[in-house]
C-alpha cells in the first residue's frame, strides 16, 4: 500500500476527530460560556446521534481498524452517551472481500508453498469477509487428512497490508487521546490515552493468529473432560501469524432455534450447558470466550451415538478475542462484598481501586464521604423503610455530593467490560433458548467459590447487609426520575436552580458506580444462603439480574447523556 493513501488516511481519522473536539468545545464550553446552556442541554441527544451516525459511515467507508473501533465504543457504557453507543451497537464488518489473487499472495508469503501444495482443494469464494480477513473453506491432502483423522477445513487470512493499516489507524488514535489529556472536561470523566491502548491491545491480539490458536488448545485442555464441549483442532502445519487453519466444524448456529428443535436437542438443556461452560470459563478457569455471538457458538448433534456419549455437542469458535479474570478483579468484588456488608466505605473505596474503575484524579476522601454518607443513613433500614425516605432527602444528598456527581471519576477496565459484555450476550442466548431458562440455579456453586475461605460470622454479616444496600442502590435512580416527572409537571415546588441537574448528574453517577458490583454483591449473598434459607437465596440472586442489565444497557442513564 503507497504510503500516500496511508498518508490520506491518518488525515482523514484526525480531521474528523477534530471536528469532532471542536464541536463538542463550542457547544459544552463556548456557548454555555454565552449564556445558551440550555440550548446545549437541549439538543444534545440529537447532537451526539449524529456525530455516531458520521462515524459509523467513516468506519464502514475505511474499513480496516475504524470498524473495530465503533465496535469497542460501543461497548464504553461507561465513557460514553447512550445514544452513541446505541447507534454503534450492531456496526458489523460491512466490507467487500479481498481480491483471491490479493489472498493467495498473503497466503504463500506465510506458508512458503502454493495453496495447491498445501490443500488439495480451496474455495476462491471466502466463507466470510470481515475488516481485518477472510475465511476461505478447503479440503486438506489425502496423507494429512489421513494422518489427522479429518479433511475439511477453514483458512483464515489476513488482508494484505492490515499490520500497515492499524499502525497508522492507532497513531491517529493516539494523537487524538493526546489532545485530549489537555481540555479537562474530557480529561476528568475518562482516560483516554488509556482507552486506546486498551483497545490496541486486544486488536493486536486479534490480528496474530498463532495466539488465537493458542487461546483454542488453552480452551480445549480446560473442557478436555466435558464430553458436551467441542473446540475447532489446529492445523499447526499450515497455521502462521497471519493464516490460521482449523478444522471445519460448521453446524447448527445456536440462534437457529428451530433447527436445534428439528434435530431432535433439548433447547432448554443446550441453555443450561451453555451457562454451565461459561461458568466455569469464568469462575474456574478464568479464561473465557469473549464474543459468544451467535455466529460463534453452534450445535452439533451426534446421531448414533453410543452408550454414555452426547448425542450433541456445544461447539465453540472464533477465540481472537478472550478475556482473563484476574486475581485482582476476584480480589476487588470479594473487598467489594464485605465492605458492603460490613459498612466500610474506606474499604469499598479500596476494592475500587483493587478493581481499577477510579481515574487517577479522583477524590478517594470524598468518594469515602459519600459512601459513609449512604451507610450511615441507609445502611440497617428495611425495604418498607427504604422505599418511605423523602424524596428531598435524596435530592440534598446529591447536592451535598455535587462535587462528586460532577466529575463522575470512573471508567471500567477491559477485563471488567468484557466480562459484563459476555454475560449479556449469554444472558440473551439462553433466554433465547428457553424463555423459561433460569441461571440462578446452576450459578451457586461457582459463586460460592468466590468468597471461599472467608466464611464465618463475615460472611453472616455479608449475607444480612449486602441485599439491603445493593437495593438502595437500585431504587435511587427510579427515585430521582419521580422526582424529576413531578418537577416536570409542575407539581413539585423547587428552591435551588441547581436541584434538576444535581438530580440527572445522582442518577447517571448511581447507575455507573457500579452495577457490576452491585450484580455480584446480590449474587453471592444469595449463593451463600440458598442452603439455609432457599426462598432468600433464590430472591437475592433473581434480583441480580437487574443491576447487570442496567450496567450493560441503561450505563449512563438520563435523557442528555453527559
Amino acid at each position: 500500500m503507497k504510503e500516500s493513501v496511508l498518508r490520506a488516511r491518518y488525515r482523514r481519522i484526525v480531521w474528523f476527530f477534530a471536528r469532532v473536539t471542536a464541536s463538542f468545545i463550542w457547544w459544552e464550553v463556548v456557548l454555555r460560556r454565552l449564556g445558551f446552556g440550555r440550548l446545549a442541554d437541549r439538543t444534545r441527544s440529537r447532537r451526539n446521534v449524529r456525530t455516531a451516525a458520521r462515524f459509523r459511515a467513516l468506519a464502514i467507508s475505511m474499513g480496516g481498524l475504524m470498524i473495530k473501533v465503533g465496535q469497542f465504543m460501543s461497548a464504553r457504557l461507561d465513557v460514553l452517551p447512550p445514544e452513541i453507543t446505541e447507534e454503534l451497537a450492531d456496526l458489523q464488518d460491512q466490507v467487500p472481500p479481498e481480491e483471491f489473487a490479493a489472498i493467495r499472495e498473503v497466503a504463500l508469503a506465510e506458508l512458503d508453498l502454493p495453496l495447491t501444495d498445501h490443500f488439495a482443494w480451496f474455495d476462491e469464494e471466502p466463507l466470510a469477509a470481515a475488516s481485518l480477513g477472510q475465511v476461505h473453506r478447503a479440503r486438506l491432502k489425502d496423507a494429512d487428512a489421513a494422518e489427522l483423522g479429518y479433511g475439511d477445513v477453514v483458512v483464515k487470512v489476513q488482508r494484505p497490508h492490515i499490520q500497515r493499516v492499524i499502525e497508522v489507524d492507532l497513531s491517529a488514535l493516539r494523537r487524538v487521546g493526546q489532545w485530549l489529556t489537555h481540555y479537562r472536561p474530557v480529561a476528568s470523566r475518562a482516560d483516554v490515552p488509556a482507552l486506546v491502548e486498551e483497545f490496541a491491545t486486544t486488536t493486536l491480539a486479534e490480528v496474530d493468529y498463532l495466539a488465537e490458536a493458542g487461546n483454542a488448545e488453552t480452551f480445549t485442555a480446560n473442557f478436555a473432560d466435558d464430553p458436551r464441549v467441542s473446540v475447532p483442532r489446529v492445523v499447526w502445519e499450515q497455521t502462521t501469524r497471519r493464516v490460521l487453519t482449523l478444522e471445519d466444524v460448521s453446524a447448527i448456529r445456536i440462534g437457529d432455534h428451530d433447527a436445534i428443535t428439528a434435530a431432535g436437542i433439548d433447547r432448554g438443556e443446550v441453555a443450561n450447558v451453555l451457562a454451565d461452560t461459561y461458568l466455569q470459563q469464568i469462575f474456574v478457569d478464568a479464561f473465557f470466550h469473549a464474543d459468544p455471538h451467535p455466529g460463534n457458538l453452534f450445535v452439533t448433534p451426534h446421531p448414533g451415538s453410543g452408550p454414555g456419549e452426547p448425542d450433541w455437542t456445544l461447539t465453540f469458535i472464533d477465540f481472537g478475542m478472550v478475556g482473563r479474570v484476574p486475581d485482582t478483579l476476584r480480589e476487588g468484588l470479594t473487598e467489594a462484598l464485605i465492605a458492603v456488608g460490613t459498612r466500610d466505605g474506606a474499604r469499598l473505596v479500596h476494592s475500587m481501586q483493587t478493581l481499577d474503575v477510579l481515574l487517577p484524579g479522583a477524590d478517594l476522601p470524598l468518594i469515602e464521604r459519600a459512601t459513609m454518607q449512604v451507610f450511615d443513613r441507609f445502611g440497617g433500614m428495611s425495604m418498607d423503610q427504604l422505599r418511605n425516605v423523602d424524596h428531598a432527602e435524596m435530592m440534598r444528598f446529591g447536592l451535598q455530593f455535587r462535587e462528586l456527581m460532577q466529575e463522575m471519576p470512573f471508567q471500567l477496565p477491559e477485563h471488567l467490560l468484557m466480562l459484563g459484555r459476555s454475560i449479556g450476550l449469554l444472558s440473551g442466548m439462553c433466554t433465547g433458548l428457553d424463555p423459561d431458562f433460569n441461571i440462578w440455579g446452576t450459578i451457586t456453586p461457582y459463586a460460592k467459590e468466590l468468597v471461599a475461605g472467608e466464611g464465618g460470622s463475615t460472611t453472616e454479616t455479608i449475607v444480612a447487609e449486602a441485599g439491603k444496600l445493593a437495593m438502595l442502590a437500585l431504587s435511587l435512580p427510579g427515585r430521582a426520575d419521580r422526582v424529576l416527572t413531578q418537577v416536570e409537571r409542575g407539581e413539585l415546588n423547587l428552591q435551588t436552580p441547581q436541584l434538576t441537574r444535581q438530580v440527572r448528574r445522582l442518577q447517571r453517577t448511581v447507575s455507573r458506580t457500579n452495577g457490576i458490583l452491585v450484580f455480584a454483591a446480590l449474587l453471592i449473598a444469595g449463593a451463600l444462603v440458598t442452603g439455609t434459607e432457599p426462598m432468600l437465596g433464590r430472591w437475592l440472586m433473581g434480583a441480580s439480574v437487574v443491576p447487570l442489565l442496567w450496567a450493560m444497557v441503561a450505563g449512563r442513564g438520563g435523557p442528555h447523556g453527559r
